[in-house]
């Protein structure tokens, strides 16, 4: 039986949130540590897990996994999926054989609520798509035009369907509650604009303006490639304190070598590059990206797709300031950034983009419409209501509740996502560079005189430099080893030897070859020559890895 029971077929606001994350911290205290890395701008604190086996090592010496969720608001499946990765690995401890050496031999971080006040907001009726944190409330964050807002008072934002022969919508002629789009040159129908719902403020009777919300979206205010000009970056890079907490614990913790950044939705594991083309990338990091997304496909059935490639539309547009350019594009750390939950392939539509704004055509609609109705409701459609708006006159508000049916499943599916990314991020974590002192062999020469010769060895999947980003960036910290003395003194070679990079096994898919991708080292011999001056003399040596962990033997000088 678990210690802490934690039901993971619903969403837990910050109270319920914070409650269970203390209860874990209390029912496992030898195993996490729980810290709060930064105060929203309305008091609430953002916790961070820190999970580790303290009796096998610090955690500083250990490779580190991150995992954060809900830097926006919406996102409520992220939270859960963080929350569970947290419960999974404390409470699996001692049973589950790979959790146990994971937490044995590395450190997990994890984030599970990076954006606590936007999660409120968006927990909270009305509902309504709502991406940003604390600085504003929902509909603060615009200045004029069409205002998000419950106008008709049923606890939801949804859409309004604006009767308007210049519309570009018309009911589908089989289901009238489903909106699809009319054909060019189509004339002689009953047409429709279609709007959020909402108050227009300084209408001027003829457009309904609506302008870009400049709520808060954390994942733009990263400093690498940060502009003003992208949505919501923030006033300057690390404006906002709860992605200035997450810097903090990035750089304050170098041995991370692996991350994952949660969103909803599309049911996809993005990878970079977010600025360039696959082409542009290094090809041993982008080999490496796709041989860990592979594992991650079989494990959630997420496909892996490049973020500049295949989800931004618009390549003159690309995203700027994003976590993952920055960890990626400026440390070389490996990271991923999933978007849980895929409602069109749940319904059986067969998916022809990654980045679709809702589908248009009536059969795939249709499926969407039947599916929703029968699994989620009237919380994931609401029924065309007619209603006199004061500014447009008769209009119907109503249609698909965005939030409760694209951006999160229903609870009953809730926990098979959390599982299945979860073992992924296991996975992940698991690849992670390790070095070991393989050999360390003692021979007396005579006179006290001893050679000491040691193999160091990366016994991990990645190497100990991640990427070839991070040698470019002149970021990735070379594996050094040191020589321990106890009742002997130094005769020969340097007491630290700096070894460079270790490759790990990742470059190893197939036989060596001449064509093929050259082979580099794994591991490295150092030797000394050393002189004991006790009788109780001896060696230990020590290899430390920023990213692949630190580790030690010890052999008496006899």
């Amino acid at each position: 039986m678990p210690k802490v029971t934690i039901p993971f077929d619903t969403y837990h606001d910050f109270d319920a949130m914070t409650g269970y994350l203390k209860a874990l911290a209390e029912a496992h205290p030898k195993l996490v540590k729980m810290t709060s890395i930064a105060t929203s701008h309305r008091g609430r604190d953002v916790w961070m897990m820190e999970i580790t086996n303290p009796d096998t090592g610090p955690a500083e010496e250990k490779p580190g996994f991150y995992i954060d969720a809900q830097i926006h608001a919406e996102e409520h499946a992220t939270s859960a999926t963080a929350l569970y990765a947290t419960w999974y690995l404390l409470e699996n401890y001692g049973i589950d054989e790979e959790v146990t050496r994971l937490l044995d031999a590395q450190v997990f971080y994890i984030i599970p609520r990076i954006n606590p006040d936007g999660a409120e907001f968006a927990l909270t009726a009305p509902y309504h798509p709502w991406c940003g944190n604390g600085r504003f409330l929902p509909g603060e964050d615009r200045i004029e035009g069409l205002i998000p807002e419950d106008i008709n008072g049923d606890g939801y934002i949804v859409n309004m369907r604006v009767p308007d022969p210049k519309g570009e919508w018309k009911k589908d002629e089989t289901e009238p509650r489903l909106m699809v789009q009319r054909e060019p040159g189509e004339e002689g129908g009953e047409y429709y604009r279609v709007y959020p719902e909402g108050m227009i403020r300084n209408y001027d009777g003829v457009n309904v303006k609506i302008e870009r919300p400049f709520d808060g979206n954390m994942n733009r205010n990263f400093p690498t490639n940060w502009s003003p000009q992208e949505y919501n970056a923030g006033e300057y890079p690390l404006s906002e304190p709860e992605a200035m907490g997450m810097a903090r614990v990035i750089l304050d913790h170098p041995n991370i070598a692996g991350m994952c950044a949660y969103h909803t939705h599309g049911g996809i594991i993005l990878r970079p590059s977010m600025m360039a083309m696959d082409a542009d990338m290094s090809p041993r990091d982008l080999a490496l990206y796709k041989d860990l997304g592979a594992v991650g496909t079989r494990l959630t059935g997420y496909p892996v797709i490049s973020v500049y490639e295949e989800f931004t539309p618009d390549k003159s547009k690309a995203r700027h300031g994003t976590l993952t350019d920055w960890v990626y594009e400026e440390m070389g750390i490996i990271c991923f950034g999933t978007e849980l939950w895929d409602l069109e392939r749940t319904a059986g539509v067969d998916k022809k983009g990654y980045l679709n704004f809702g589908p248009r055509d009536a059969d795939t609609q249709t499926k969407i419409f039947n599916w929703v109705l029968e699994n989620v409701g009237d919380h994931g459609f609401r029924e065309w209501e007619a209603f006199d708006h004061p500014q447009l006159g008769p209009v119907e508000i109503g249609g698909m509740v965005y939030i409760w049916s694209y951006r999160n499943p229903p609870g009953k599916l809730l926990e098979e996502v959390c599982h299945n990314n979860t073992c992924f991020n296991l996975r992940h974590a698991a690849a992670a560079p390790r070095v070991a002192v393989d050999t360390l062999e003692v021979e007396a020469l005579g006179g006290d005189l001893f050679r000491v010769r040691s193999v160091i060895s990366n016994q991990g999947y990645l190497p100990t430099n991640l990427s070839d980003v991070a040698i470019e960036n002149k970021v990735a910290k070379p594996v050094k080893v040191m020589l321990d003395l106890q009742g002997g003194e130094l005769v020969m070679n340097p007491q630290t030897v700096d070894l460079g990079n270790l490759a790990g096994r990742n470059e190893r898919k197939y036989n060596w070859s001449p064509w093929g991708q050259q082979w580099s080292e794994v591991s490295k011999q150092v030797e000394w020559l050393v002189r004991a001056t006790g009788p109780e003399a001896a060696v230990t040596v020590t290899t430390a890895s920023e990213k692949g962990g630190t580790h030690r033997a010890s052999a008496p000088l006899s």
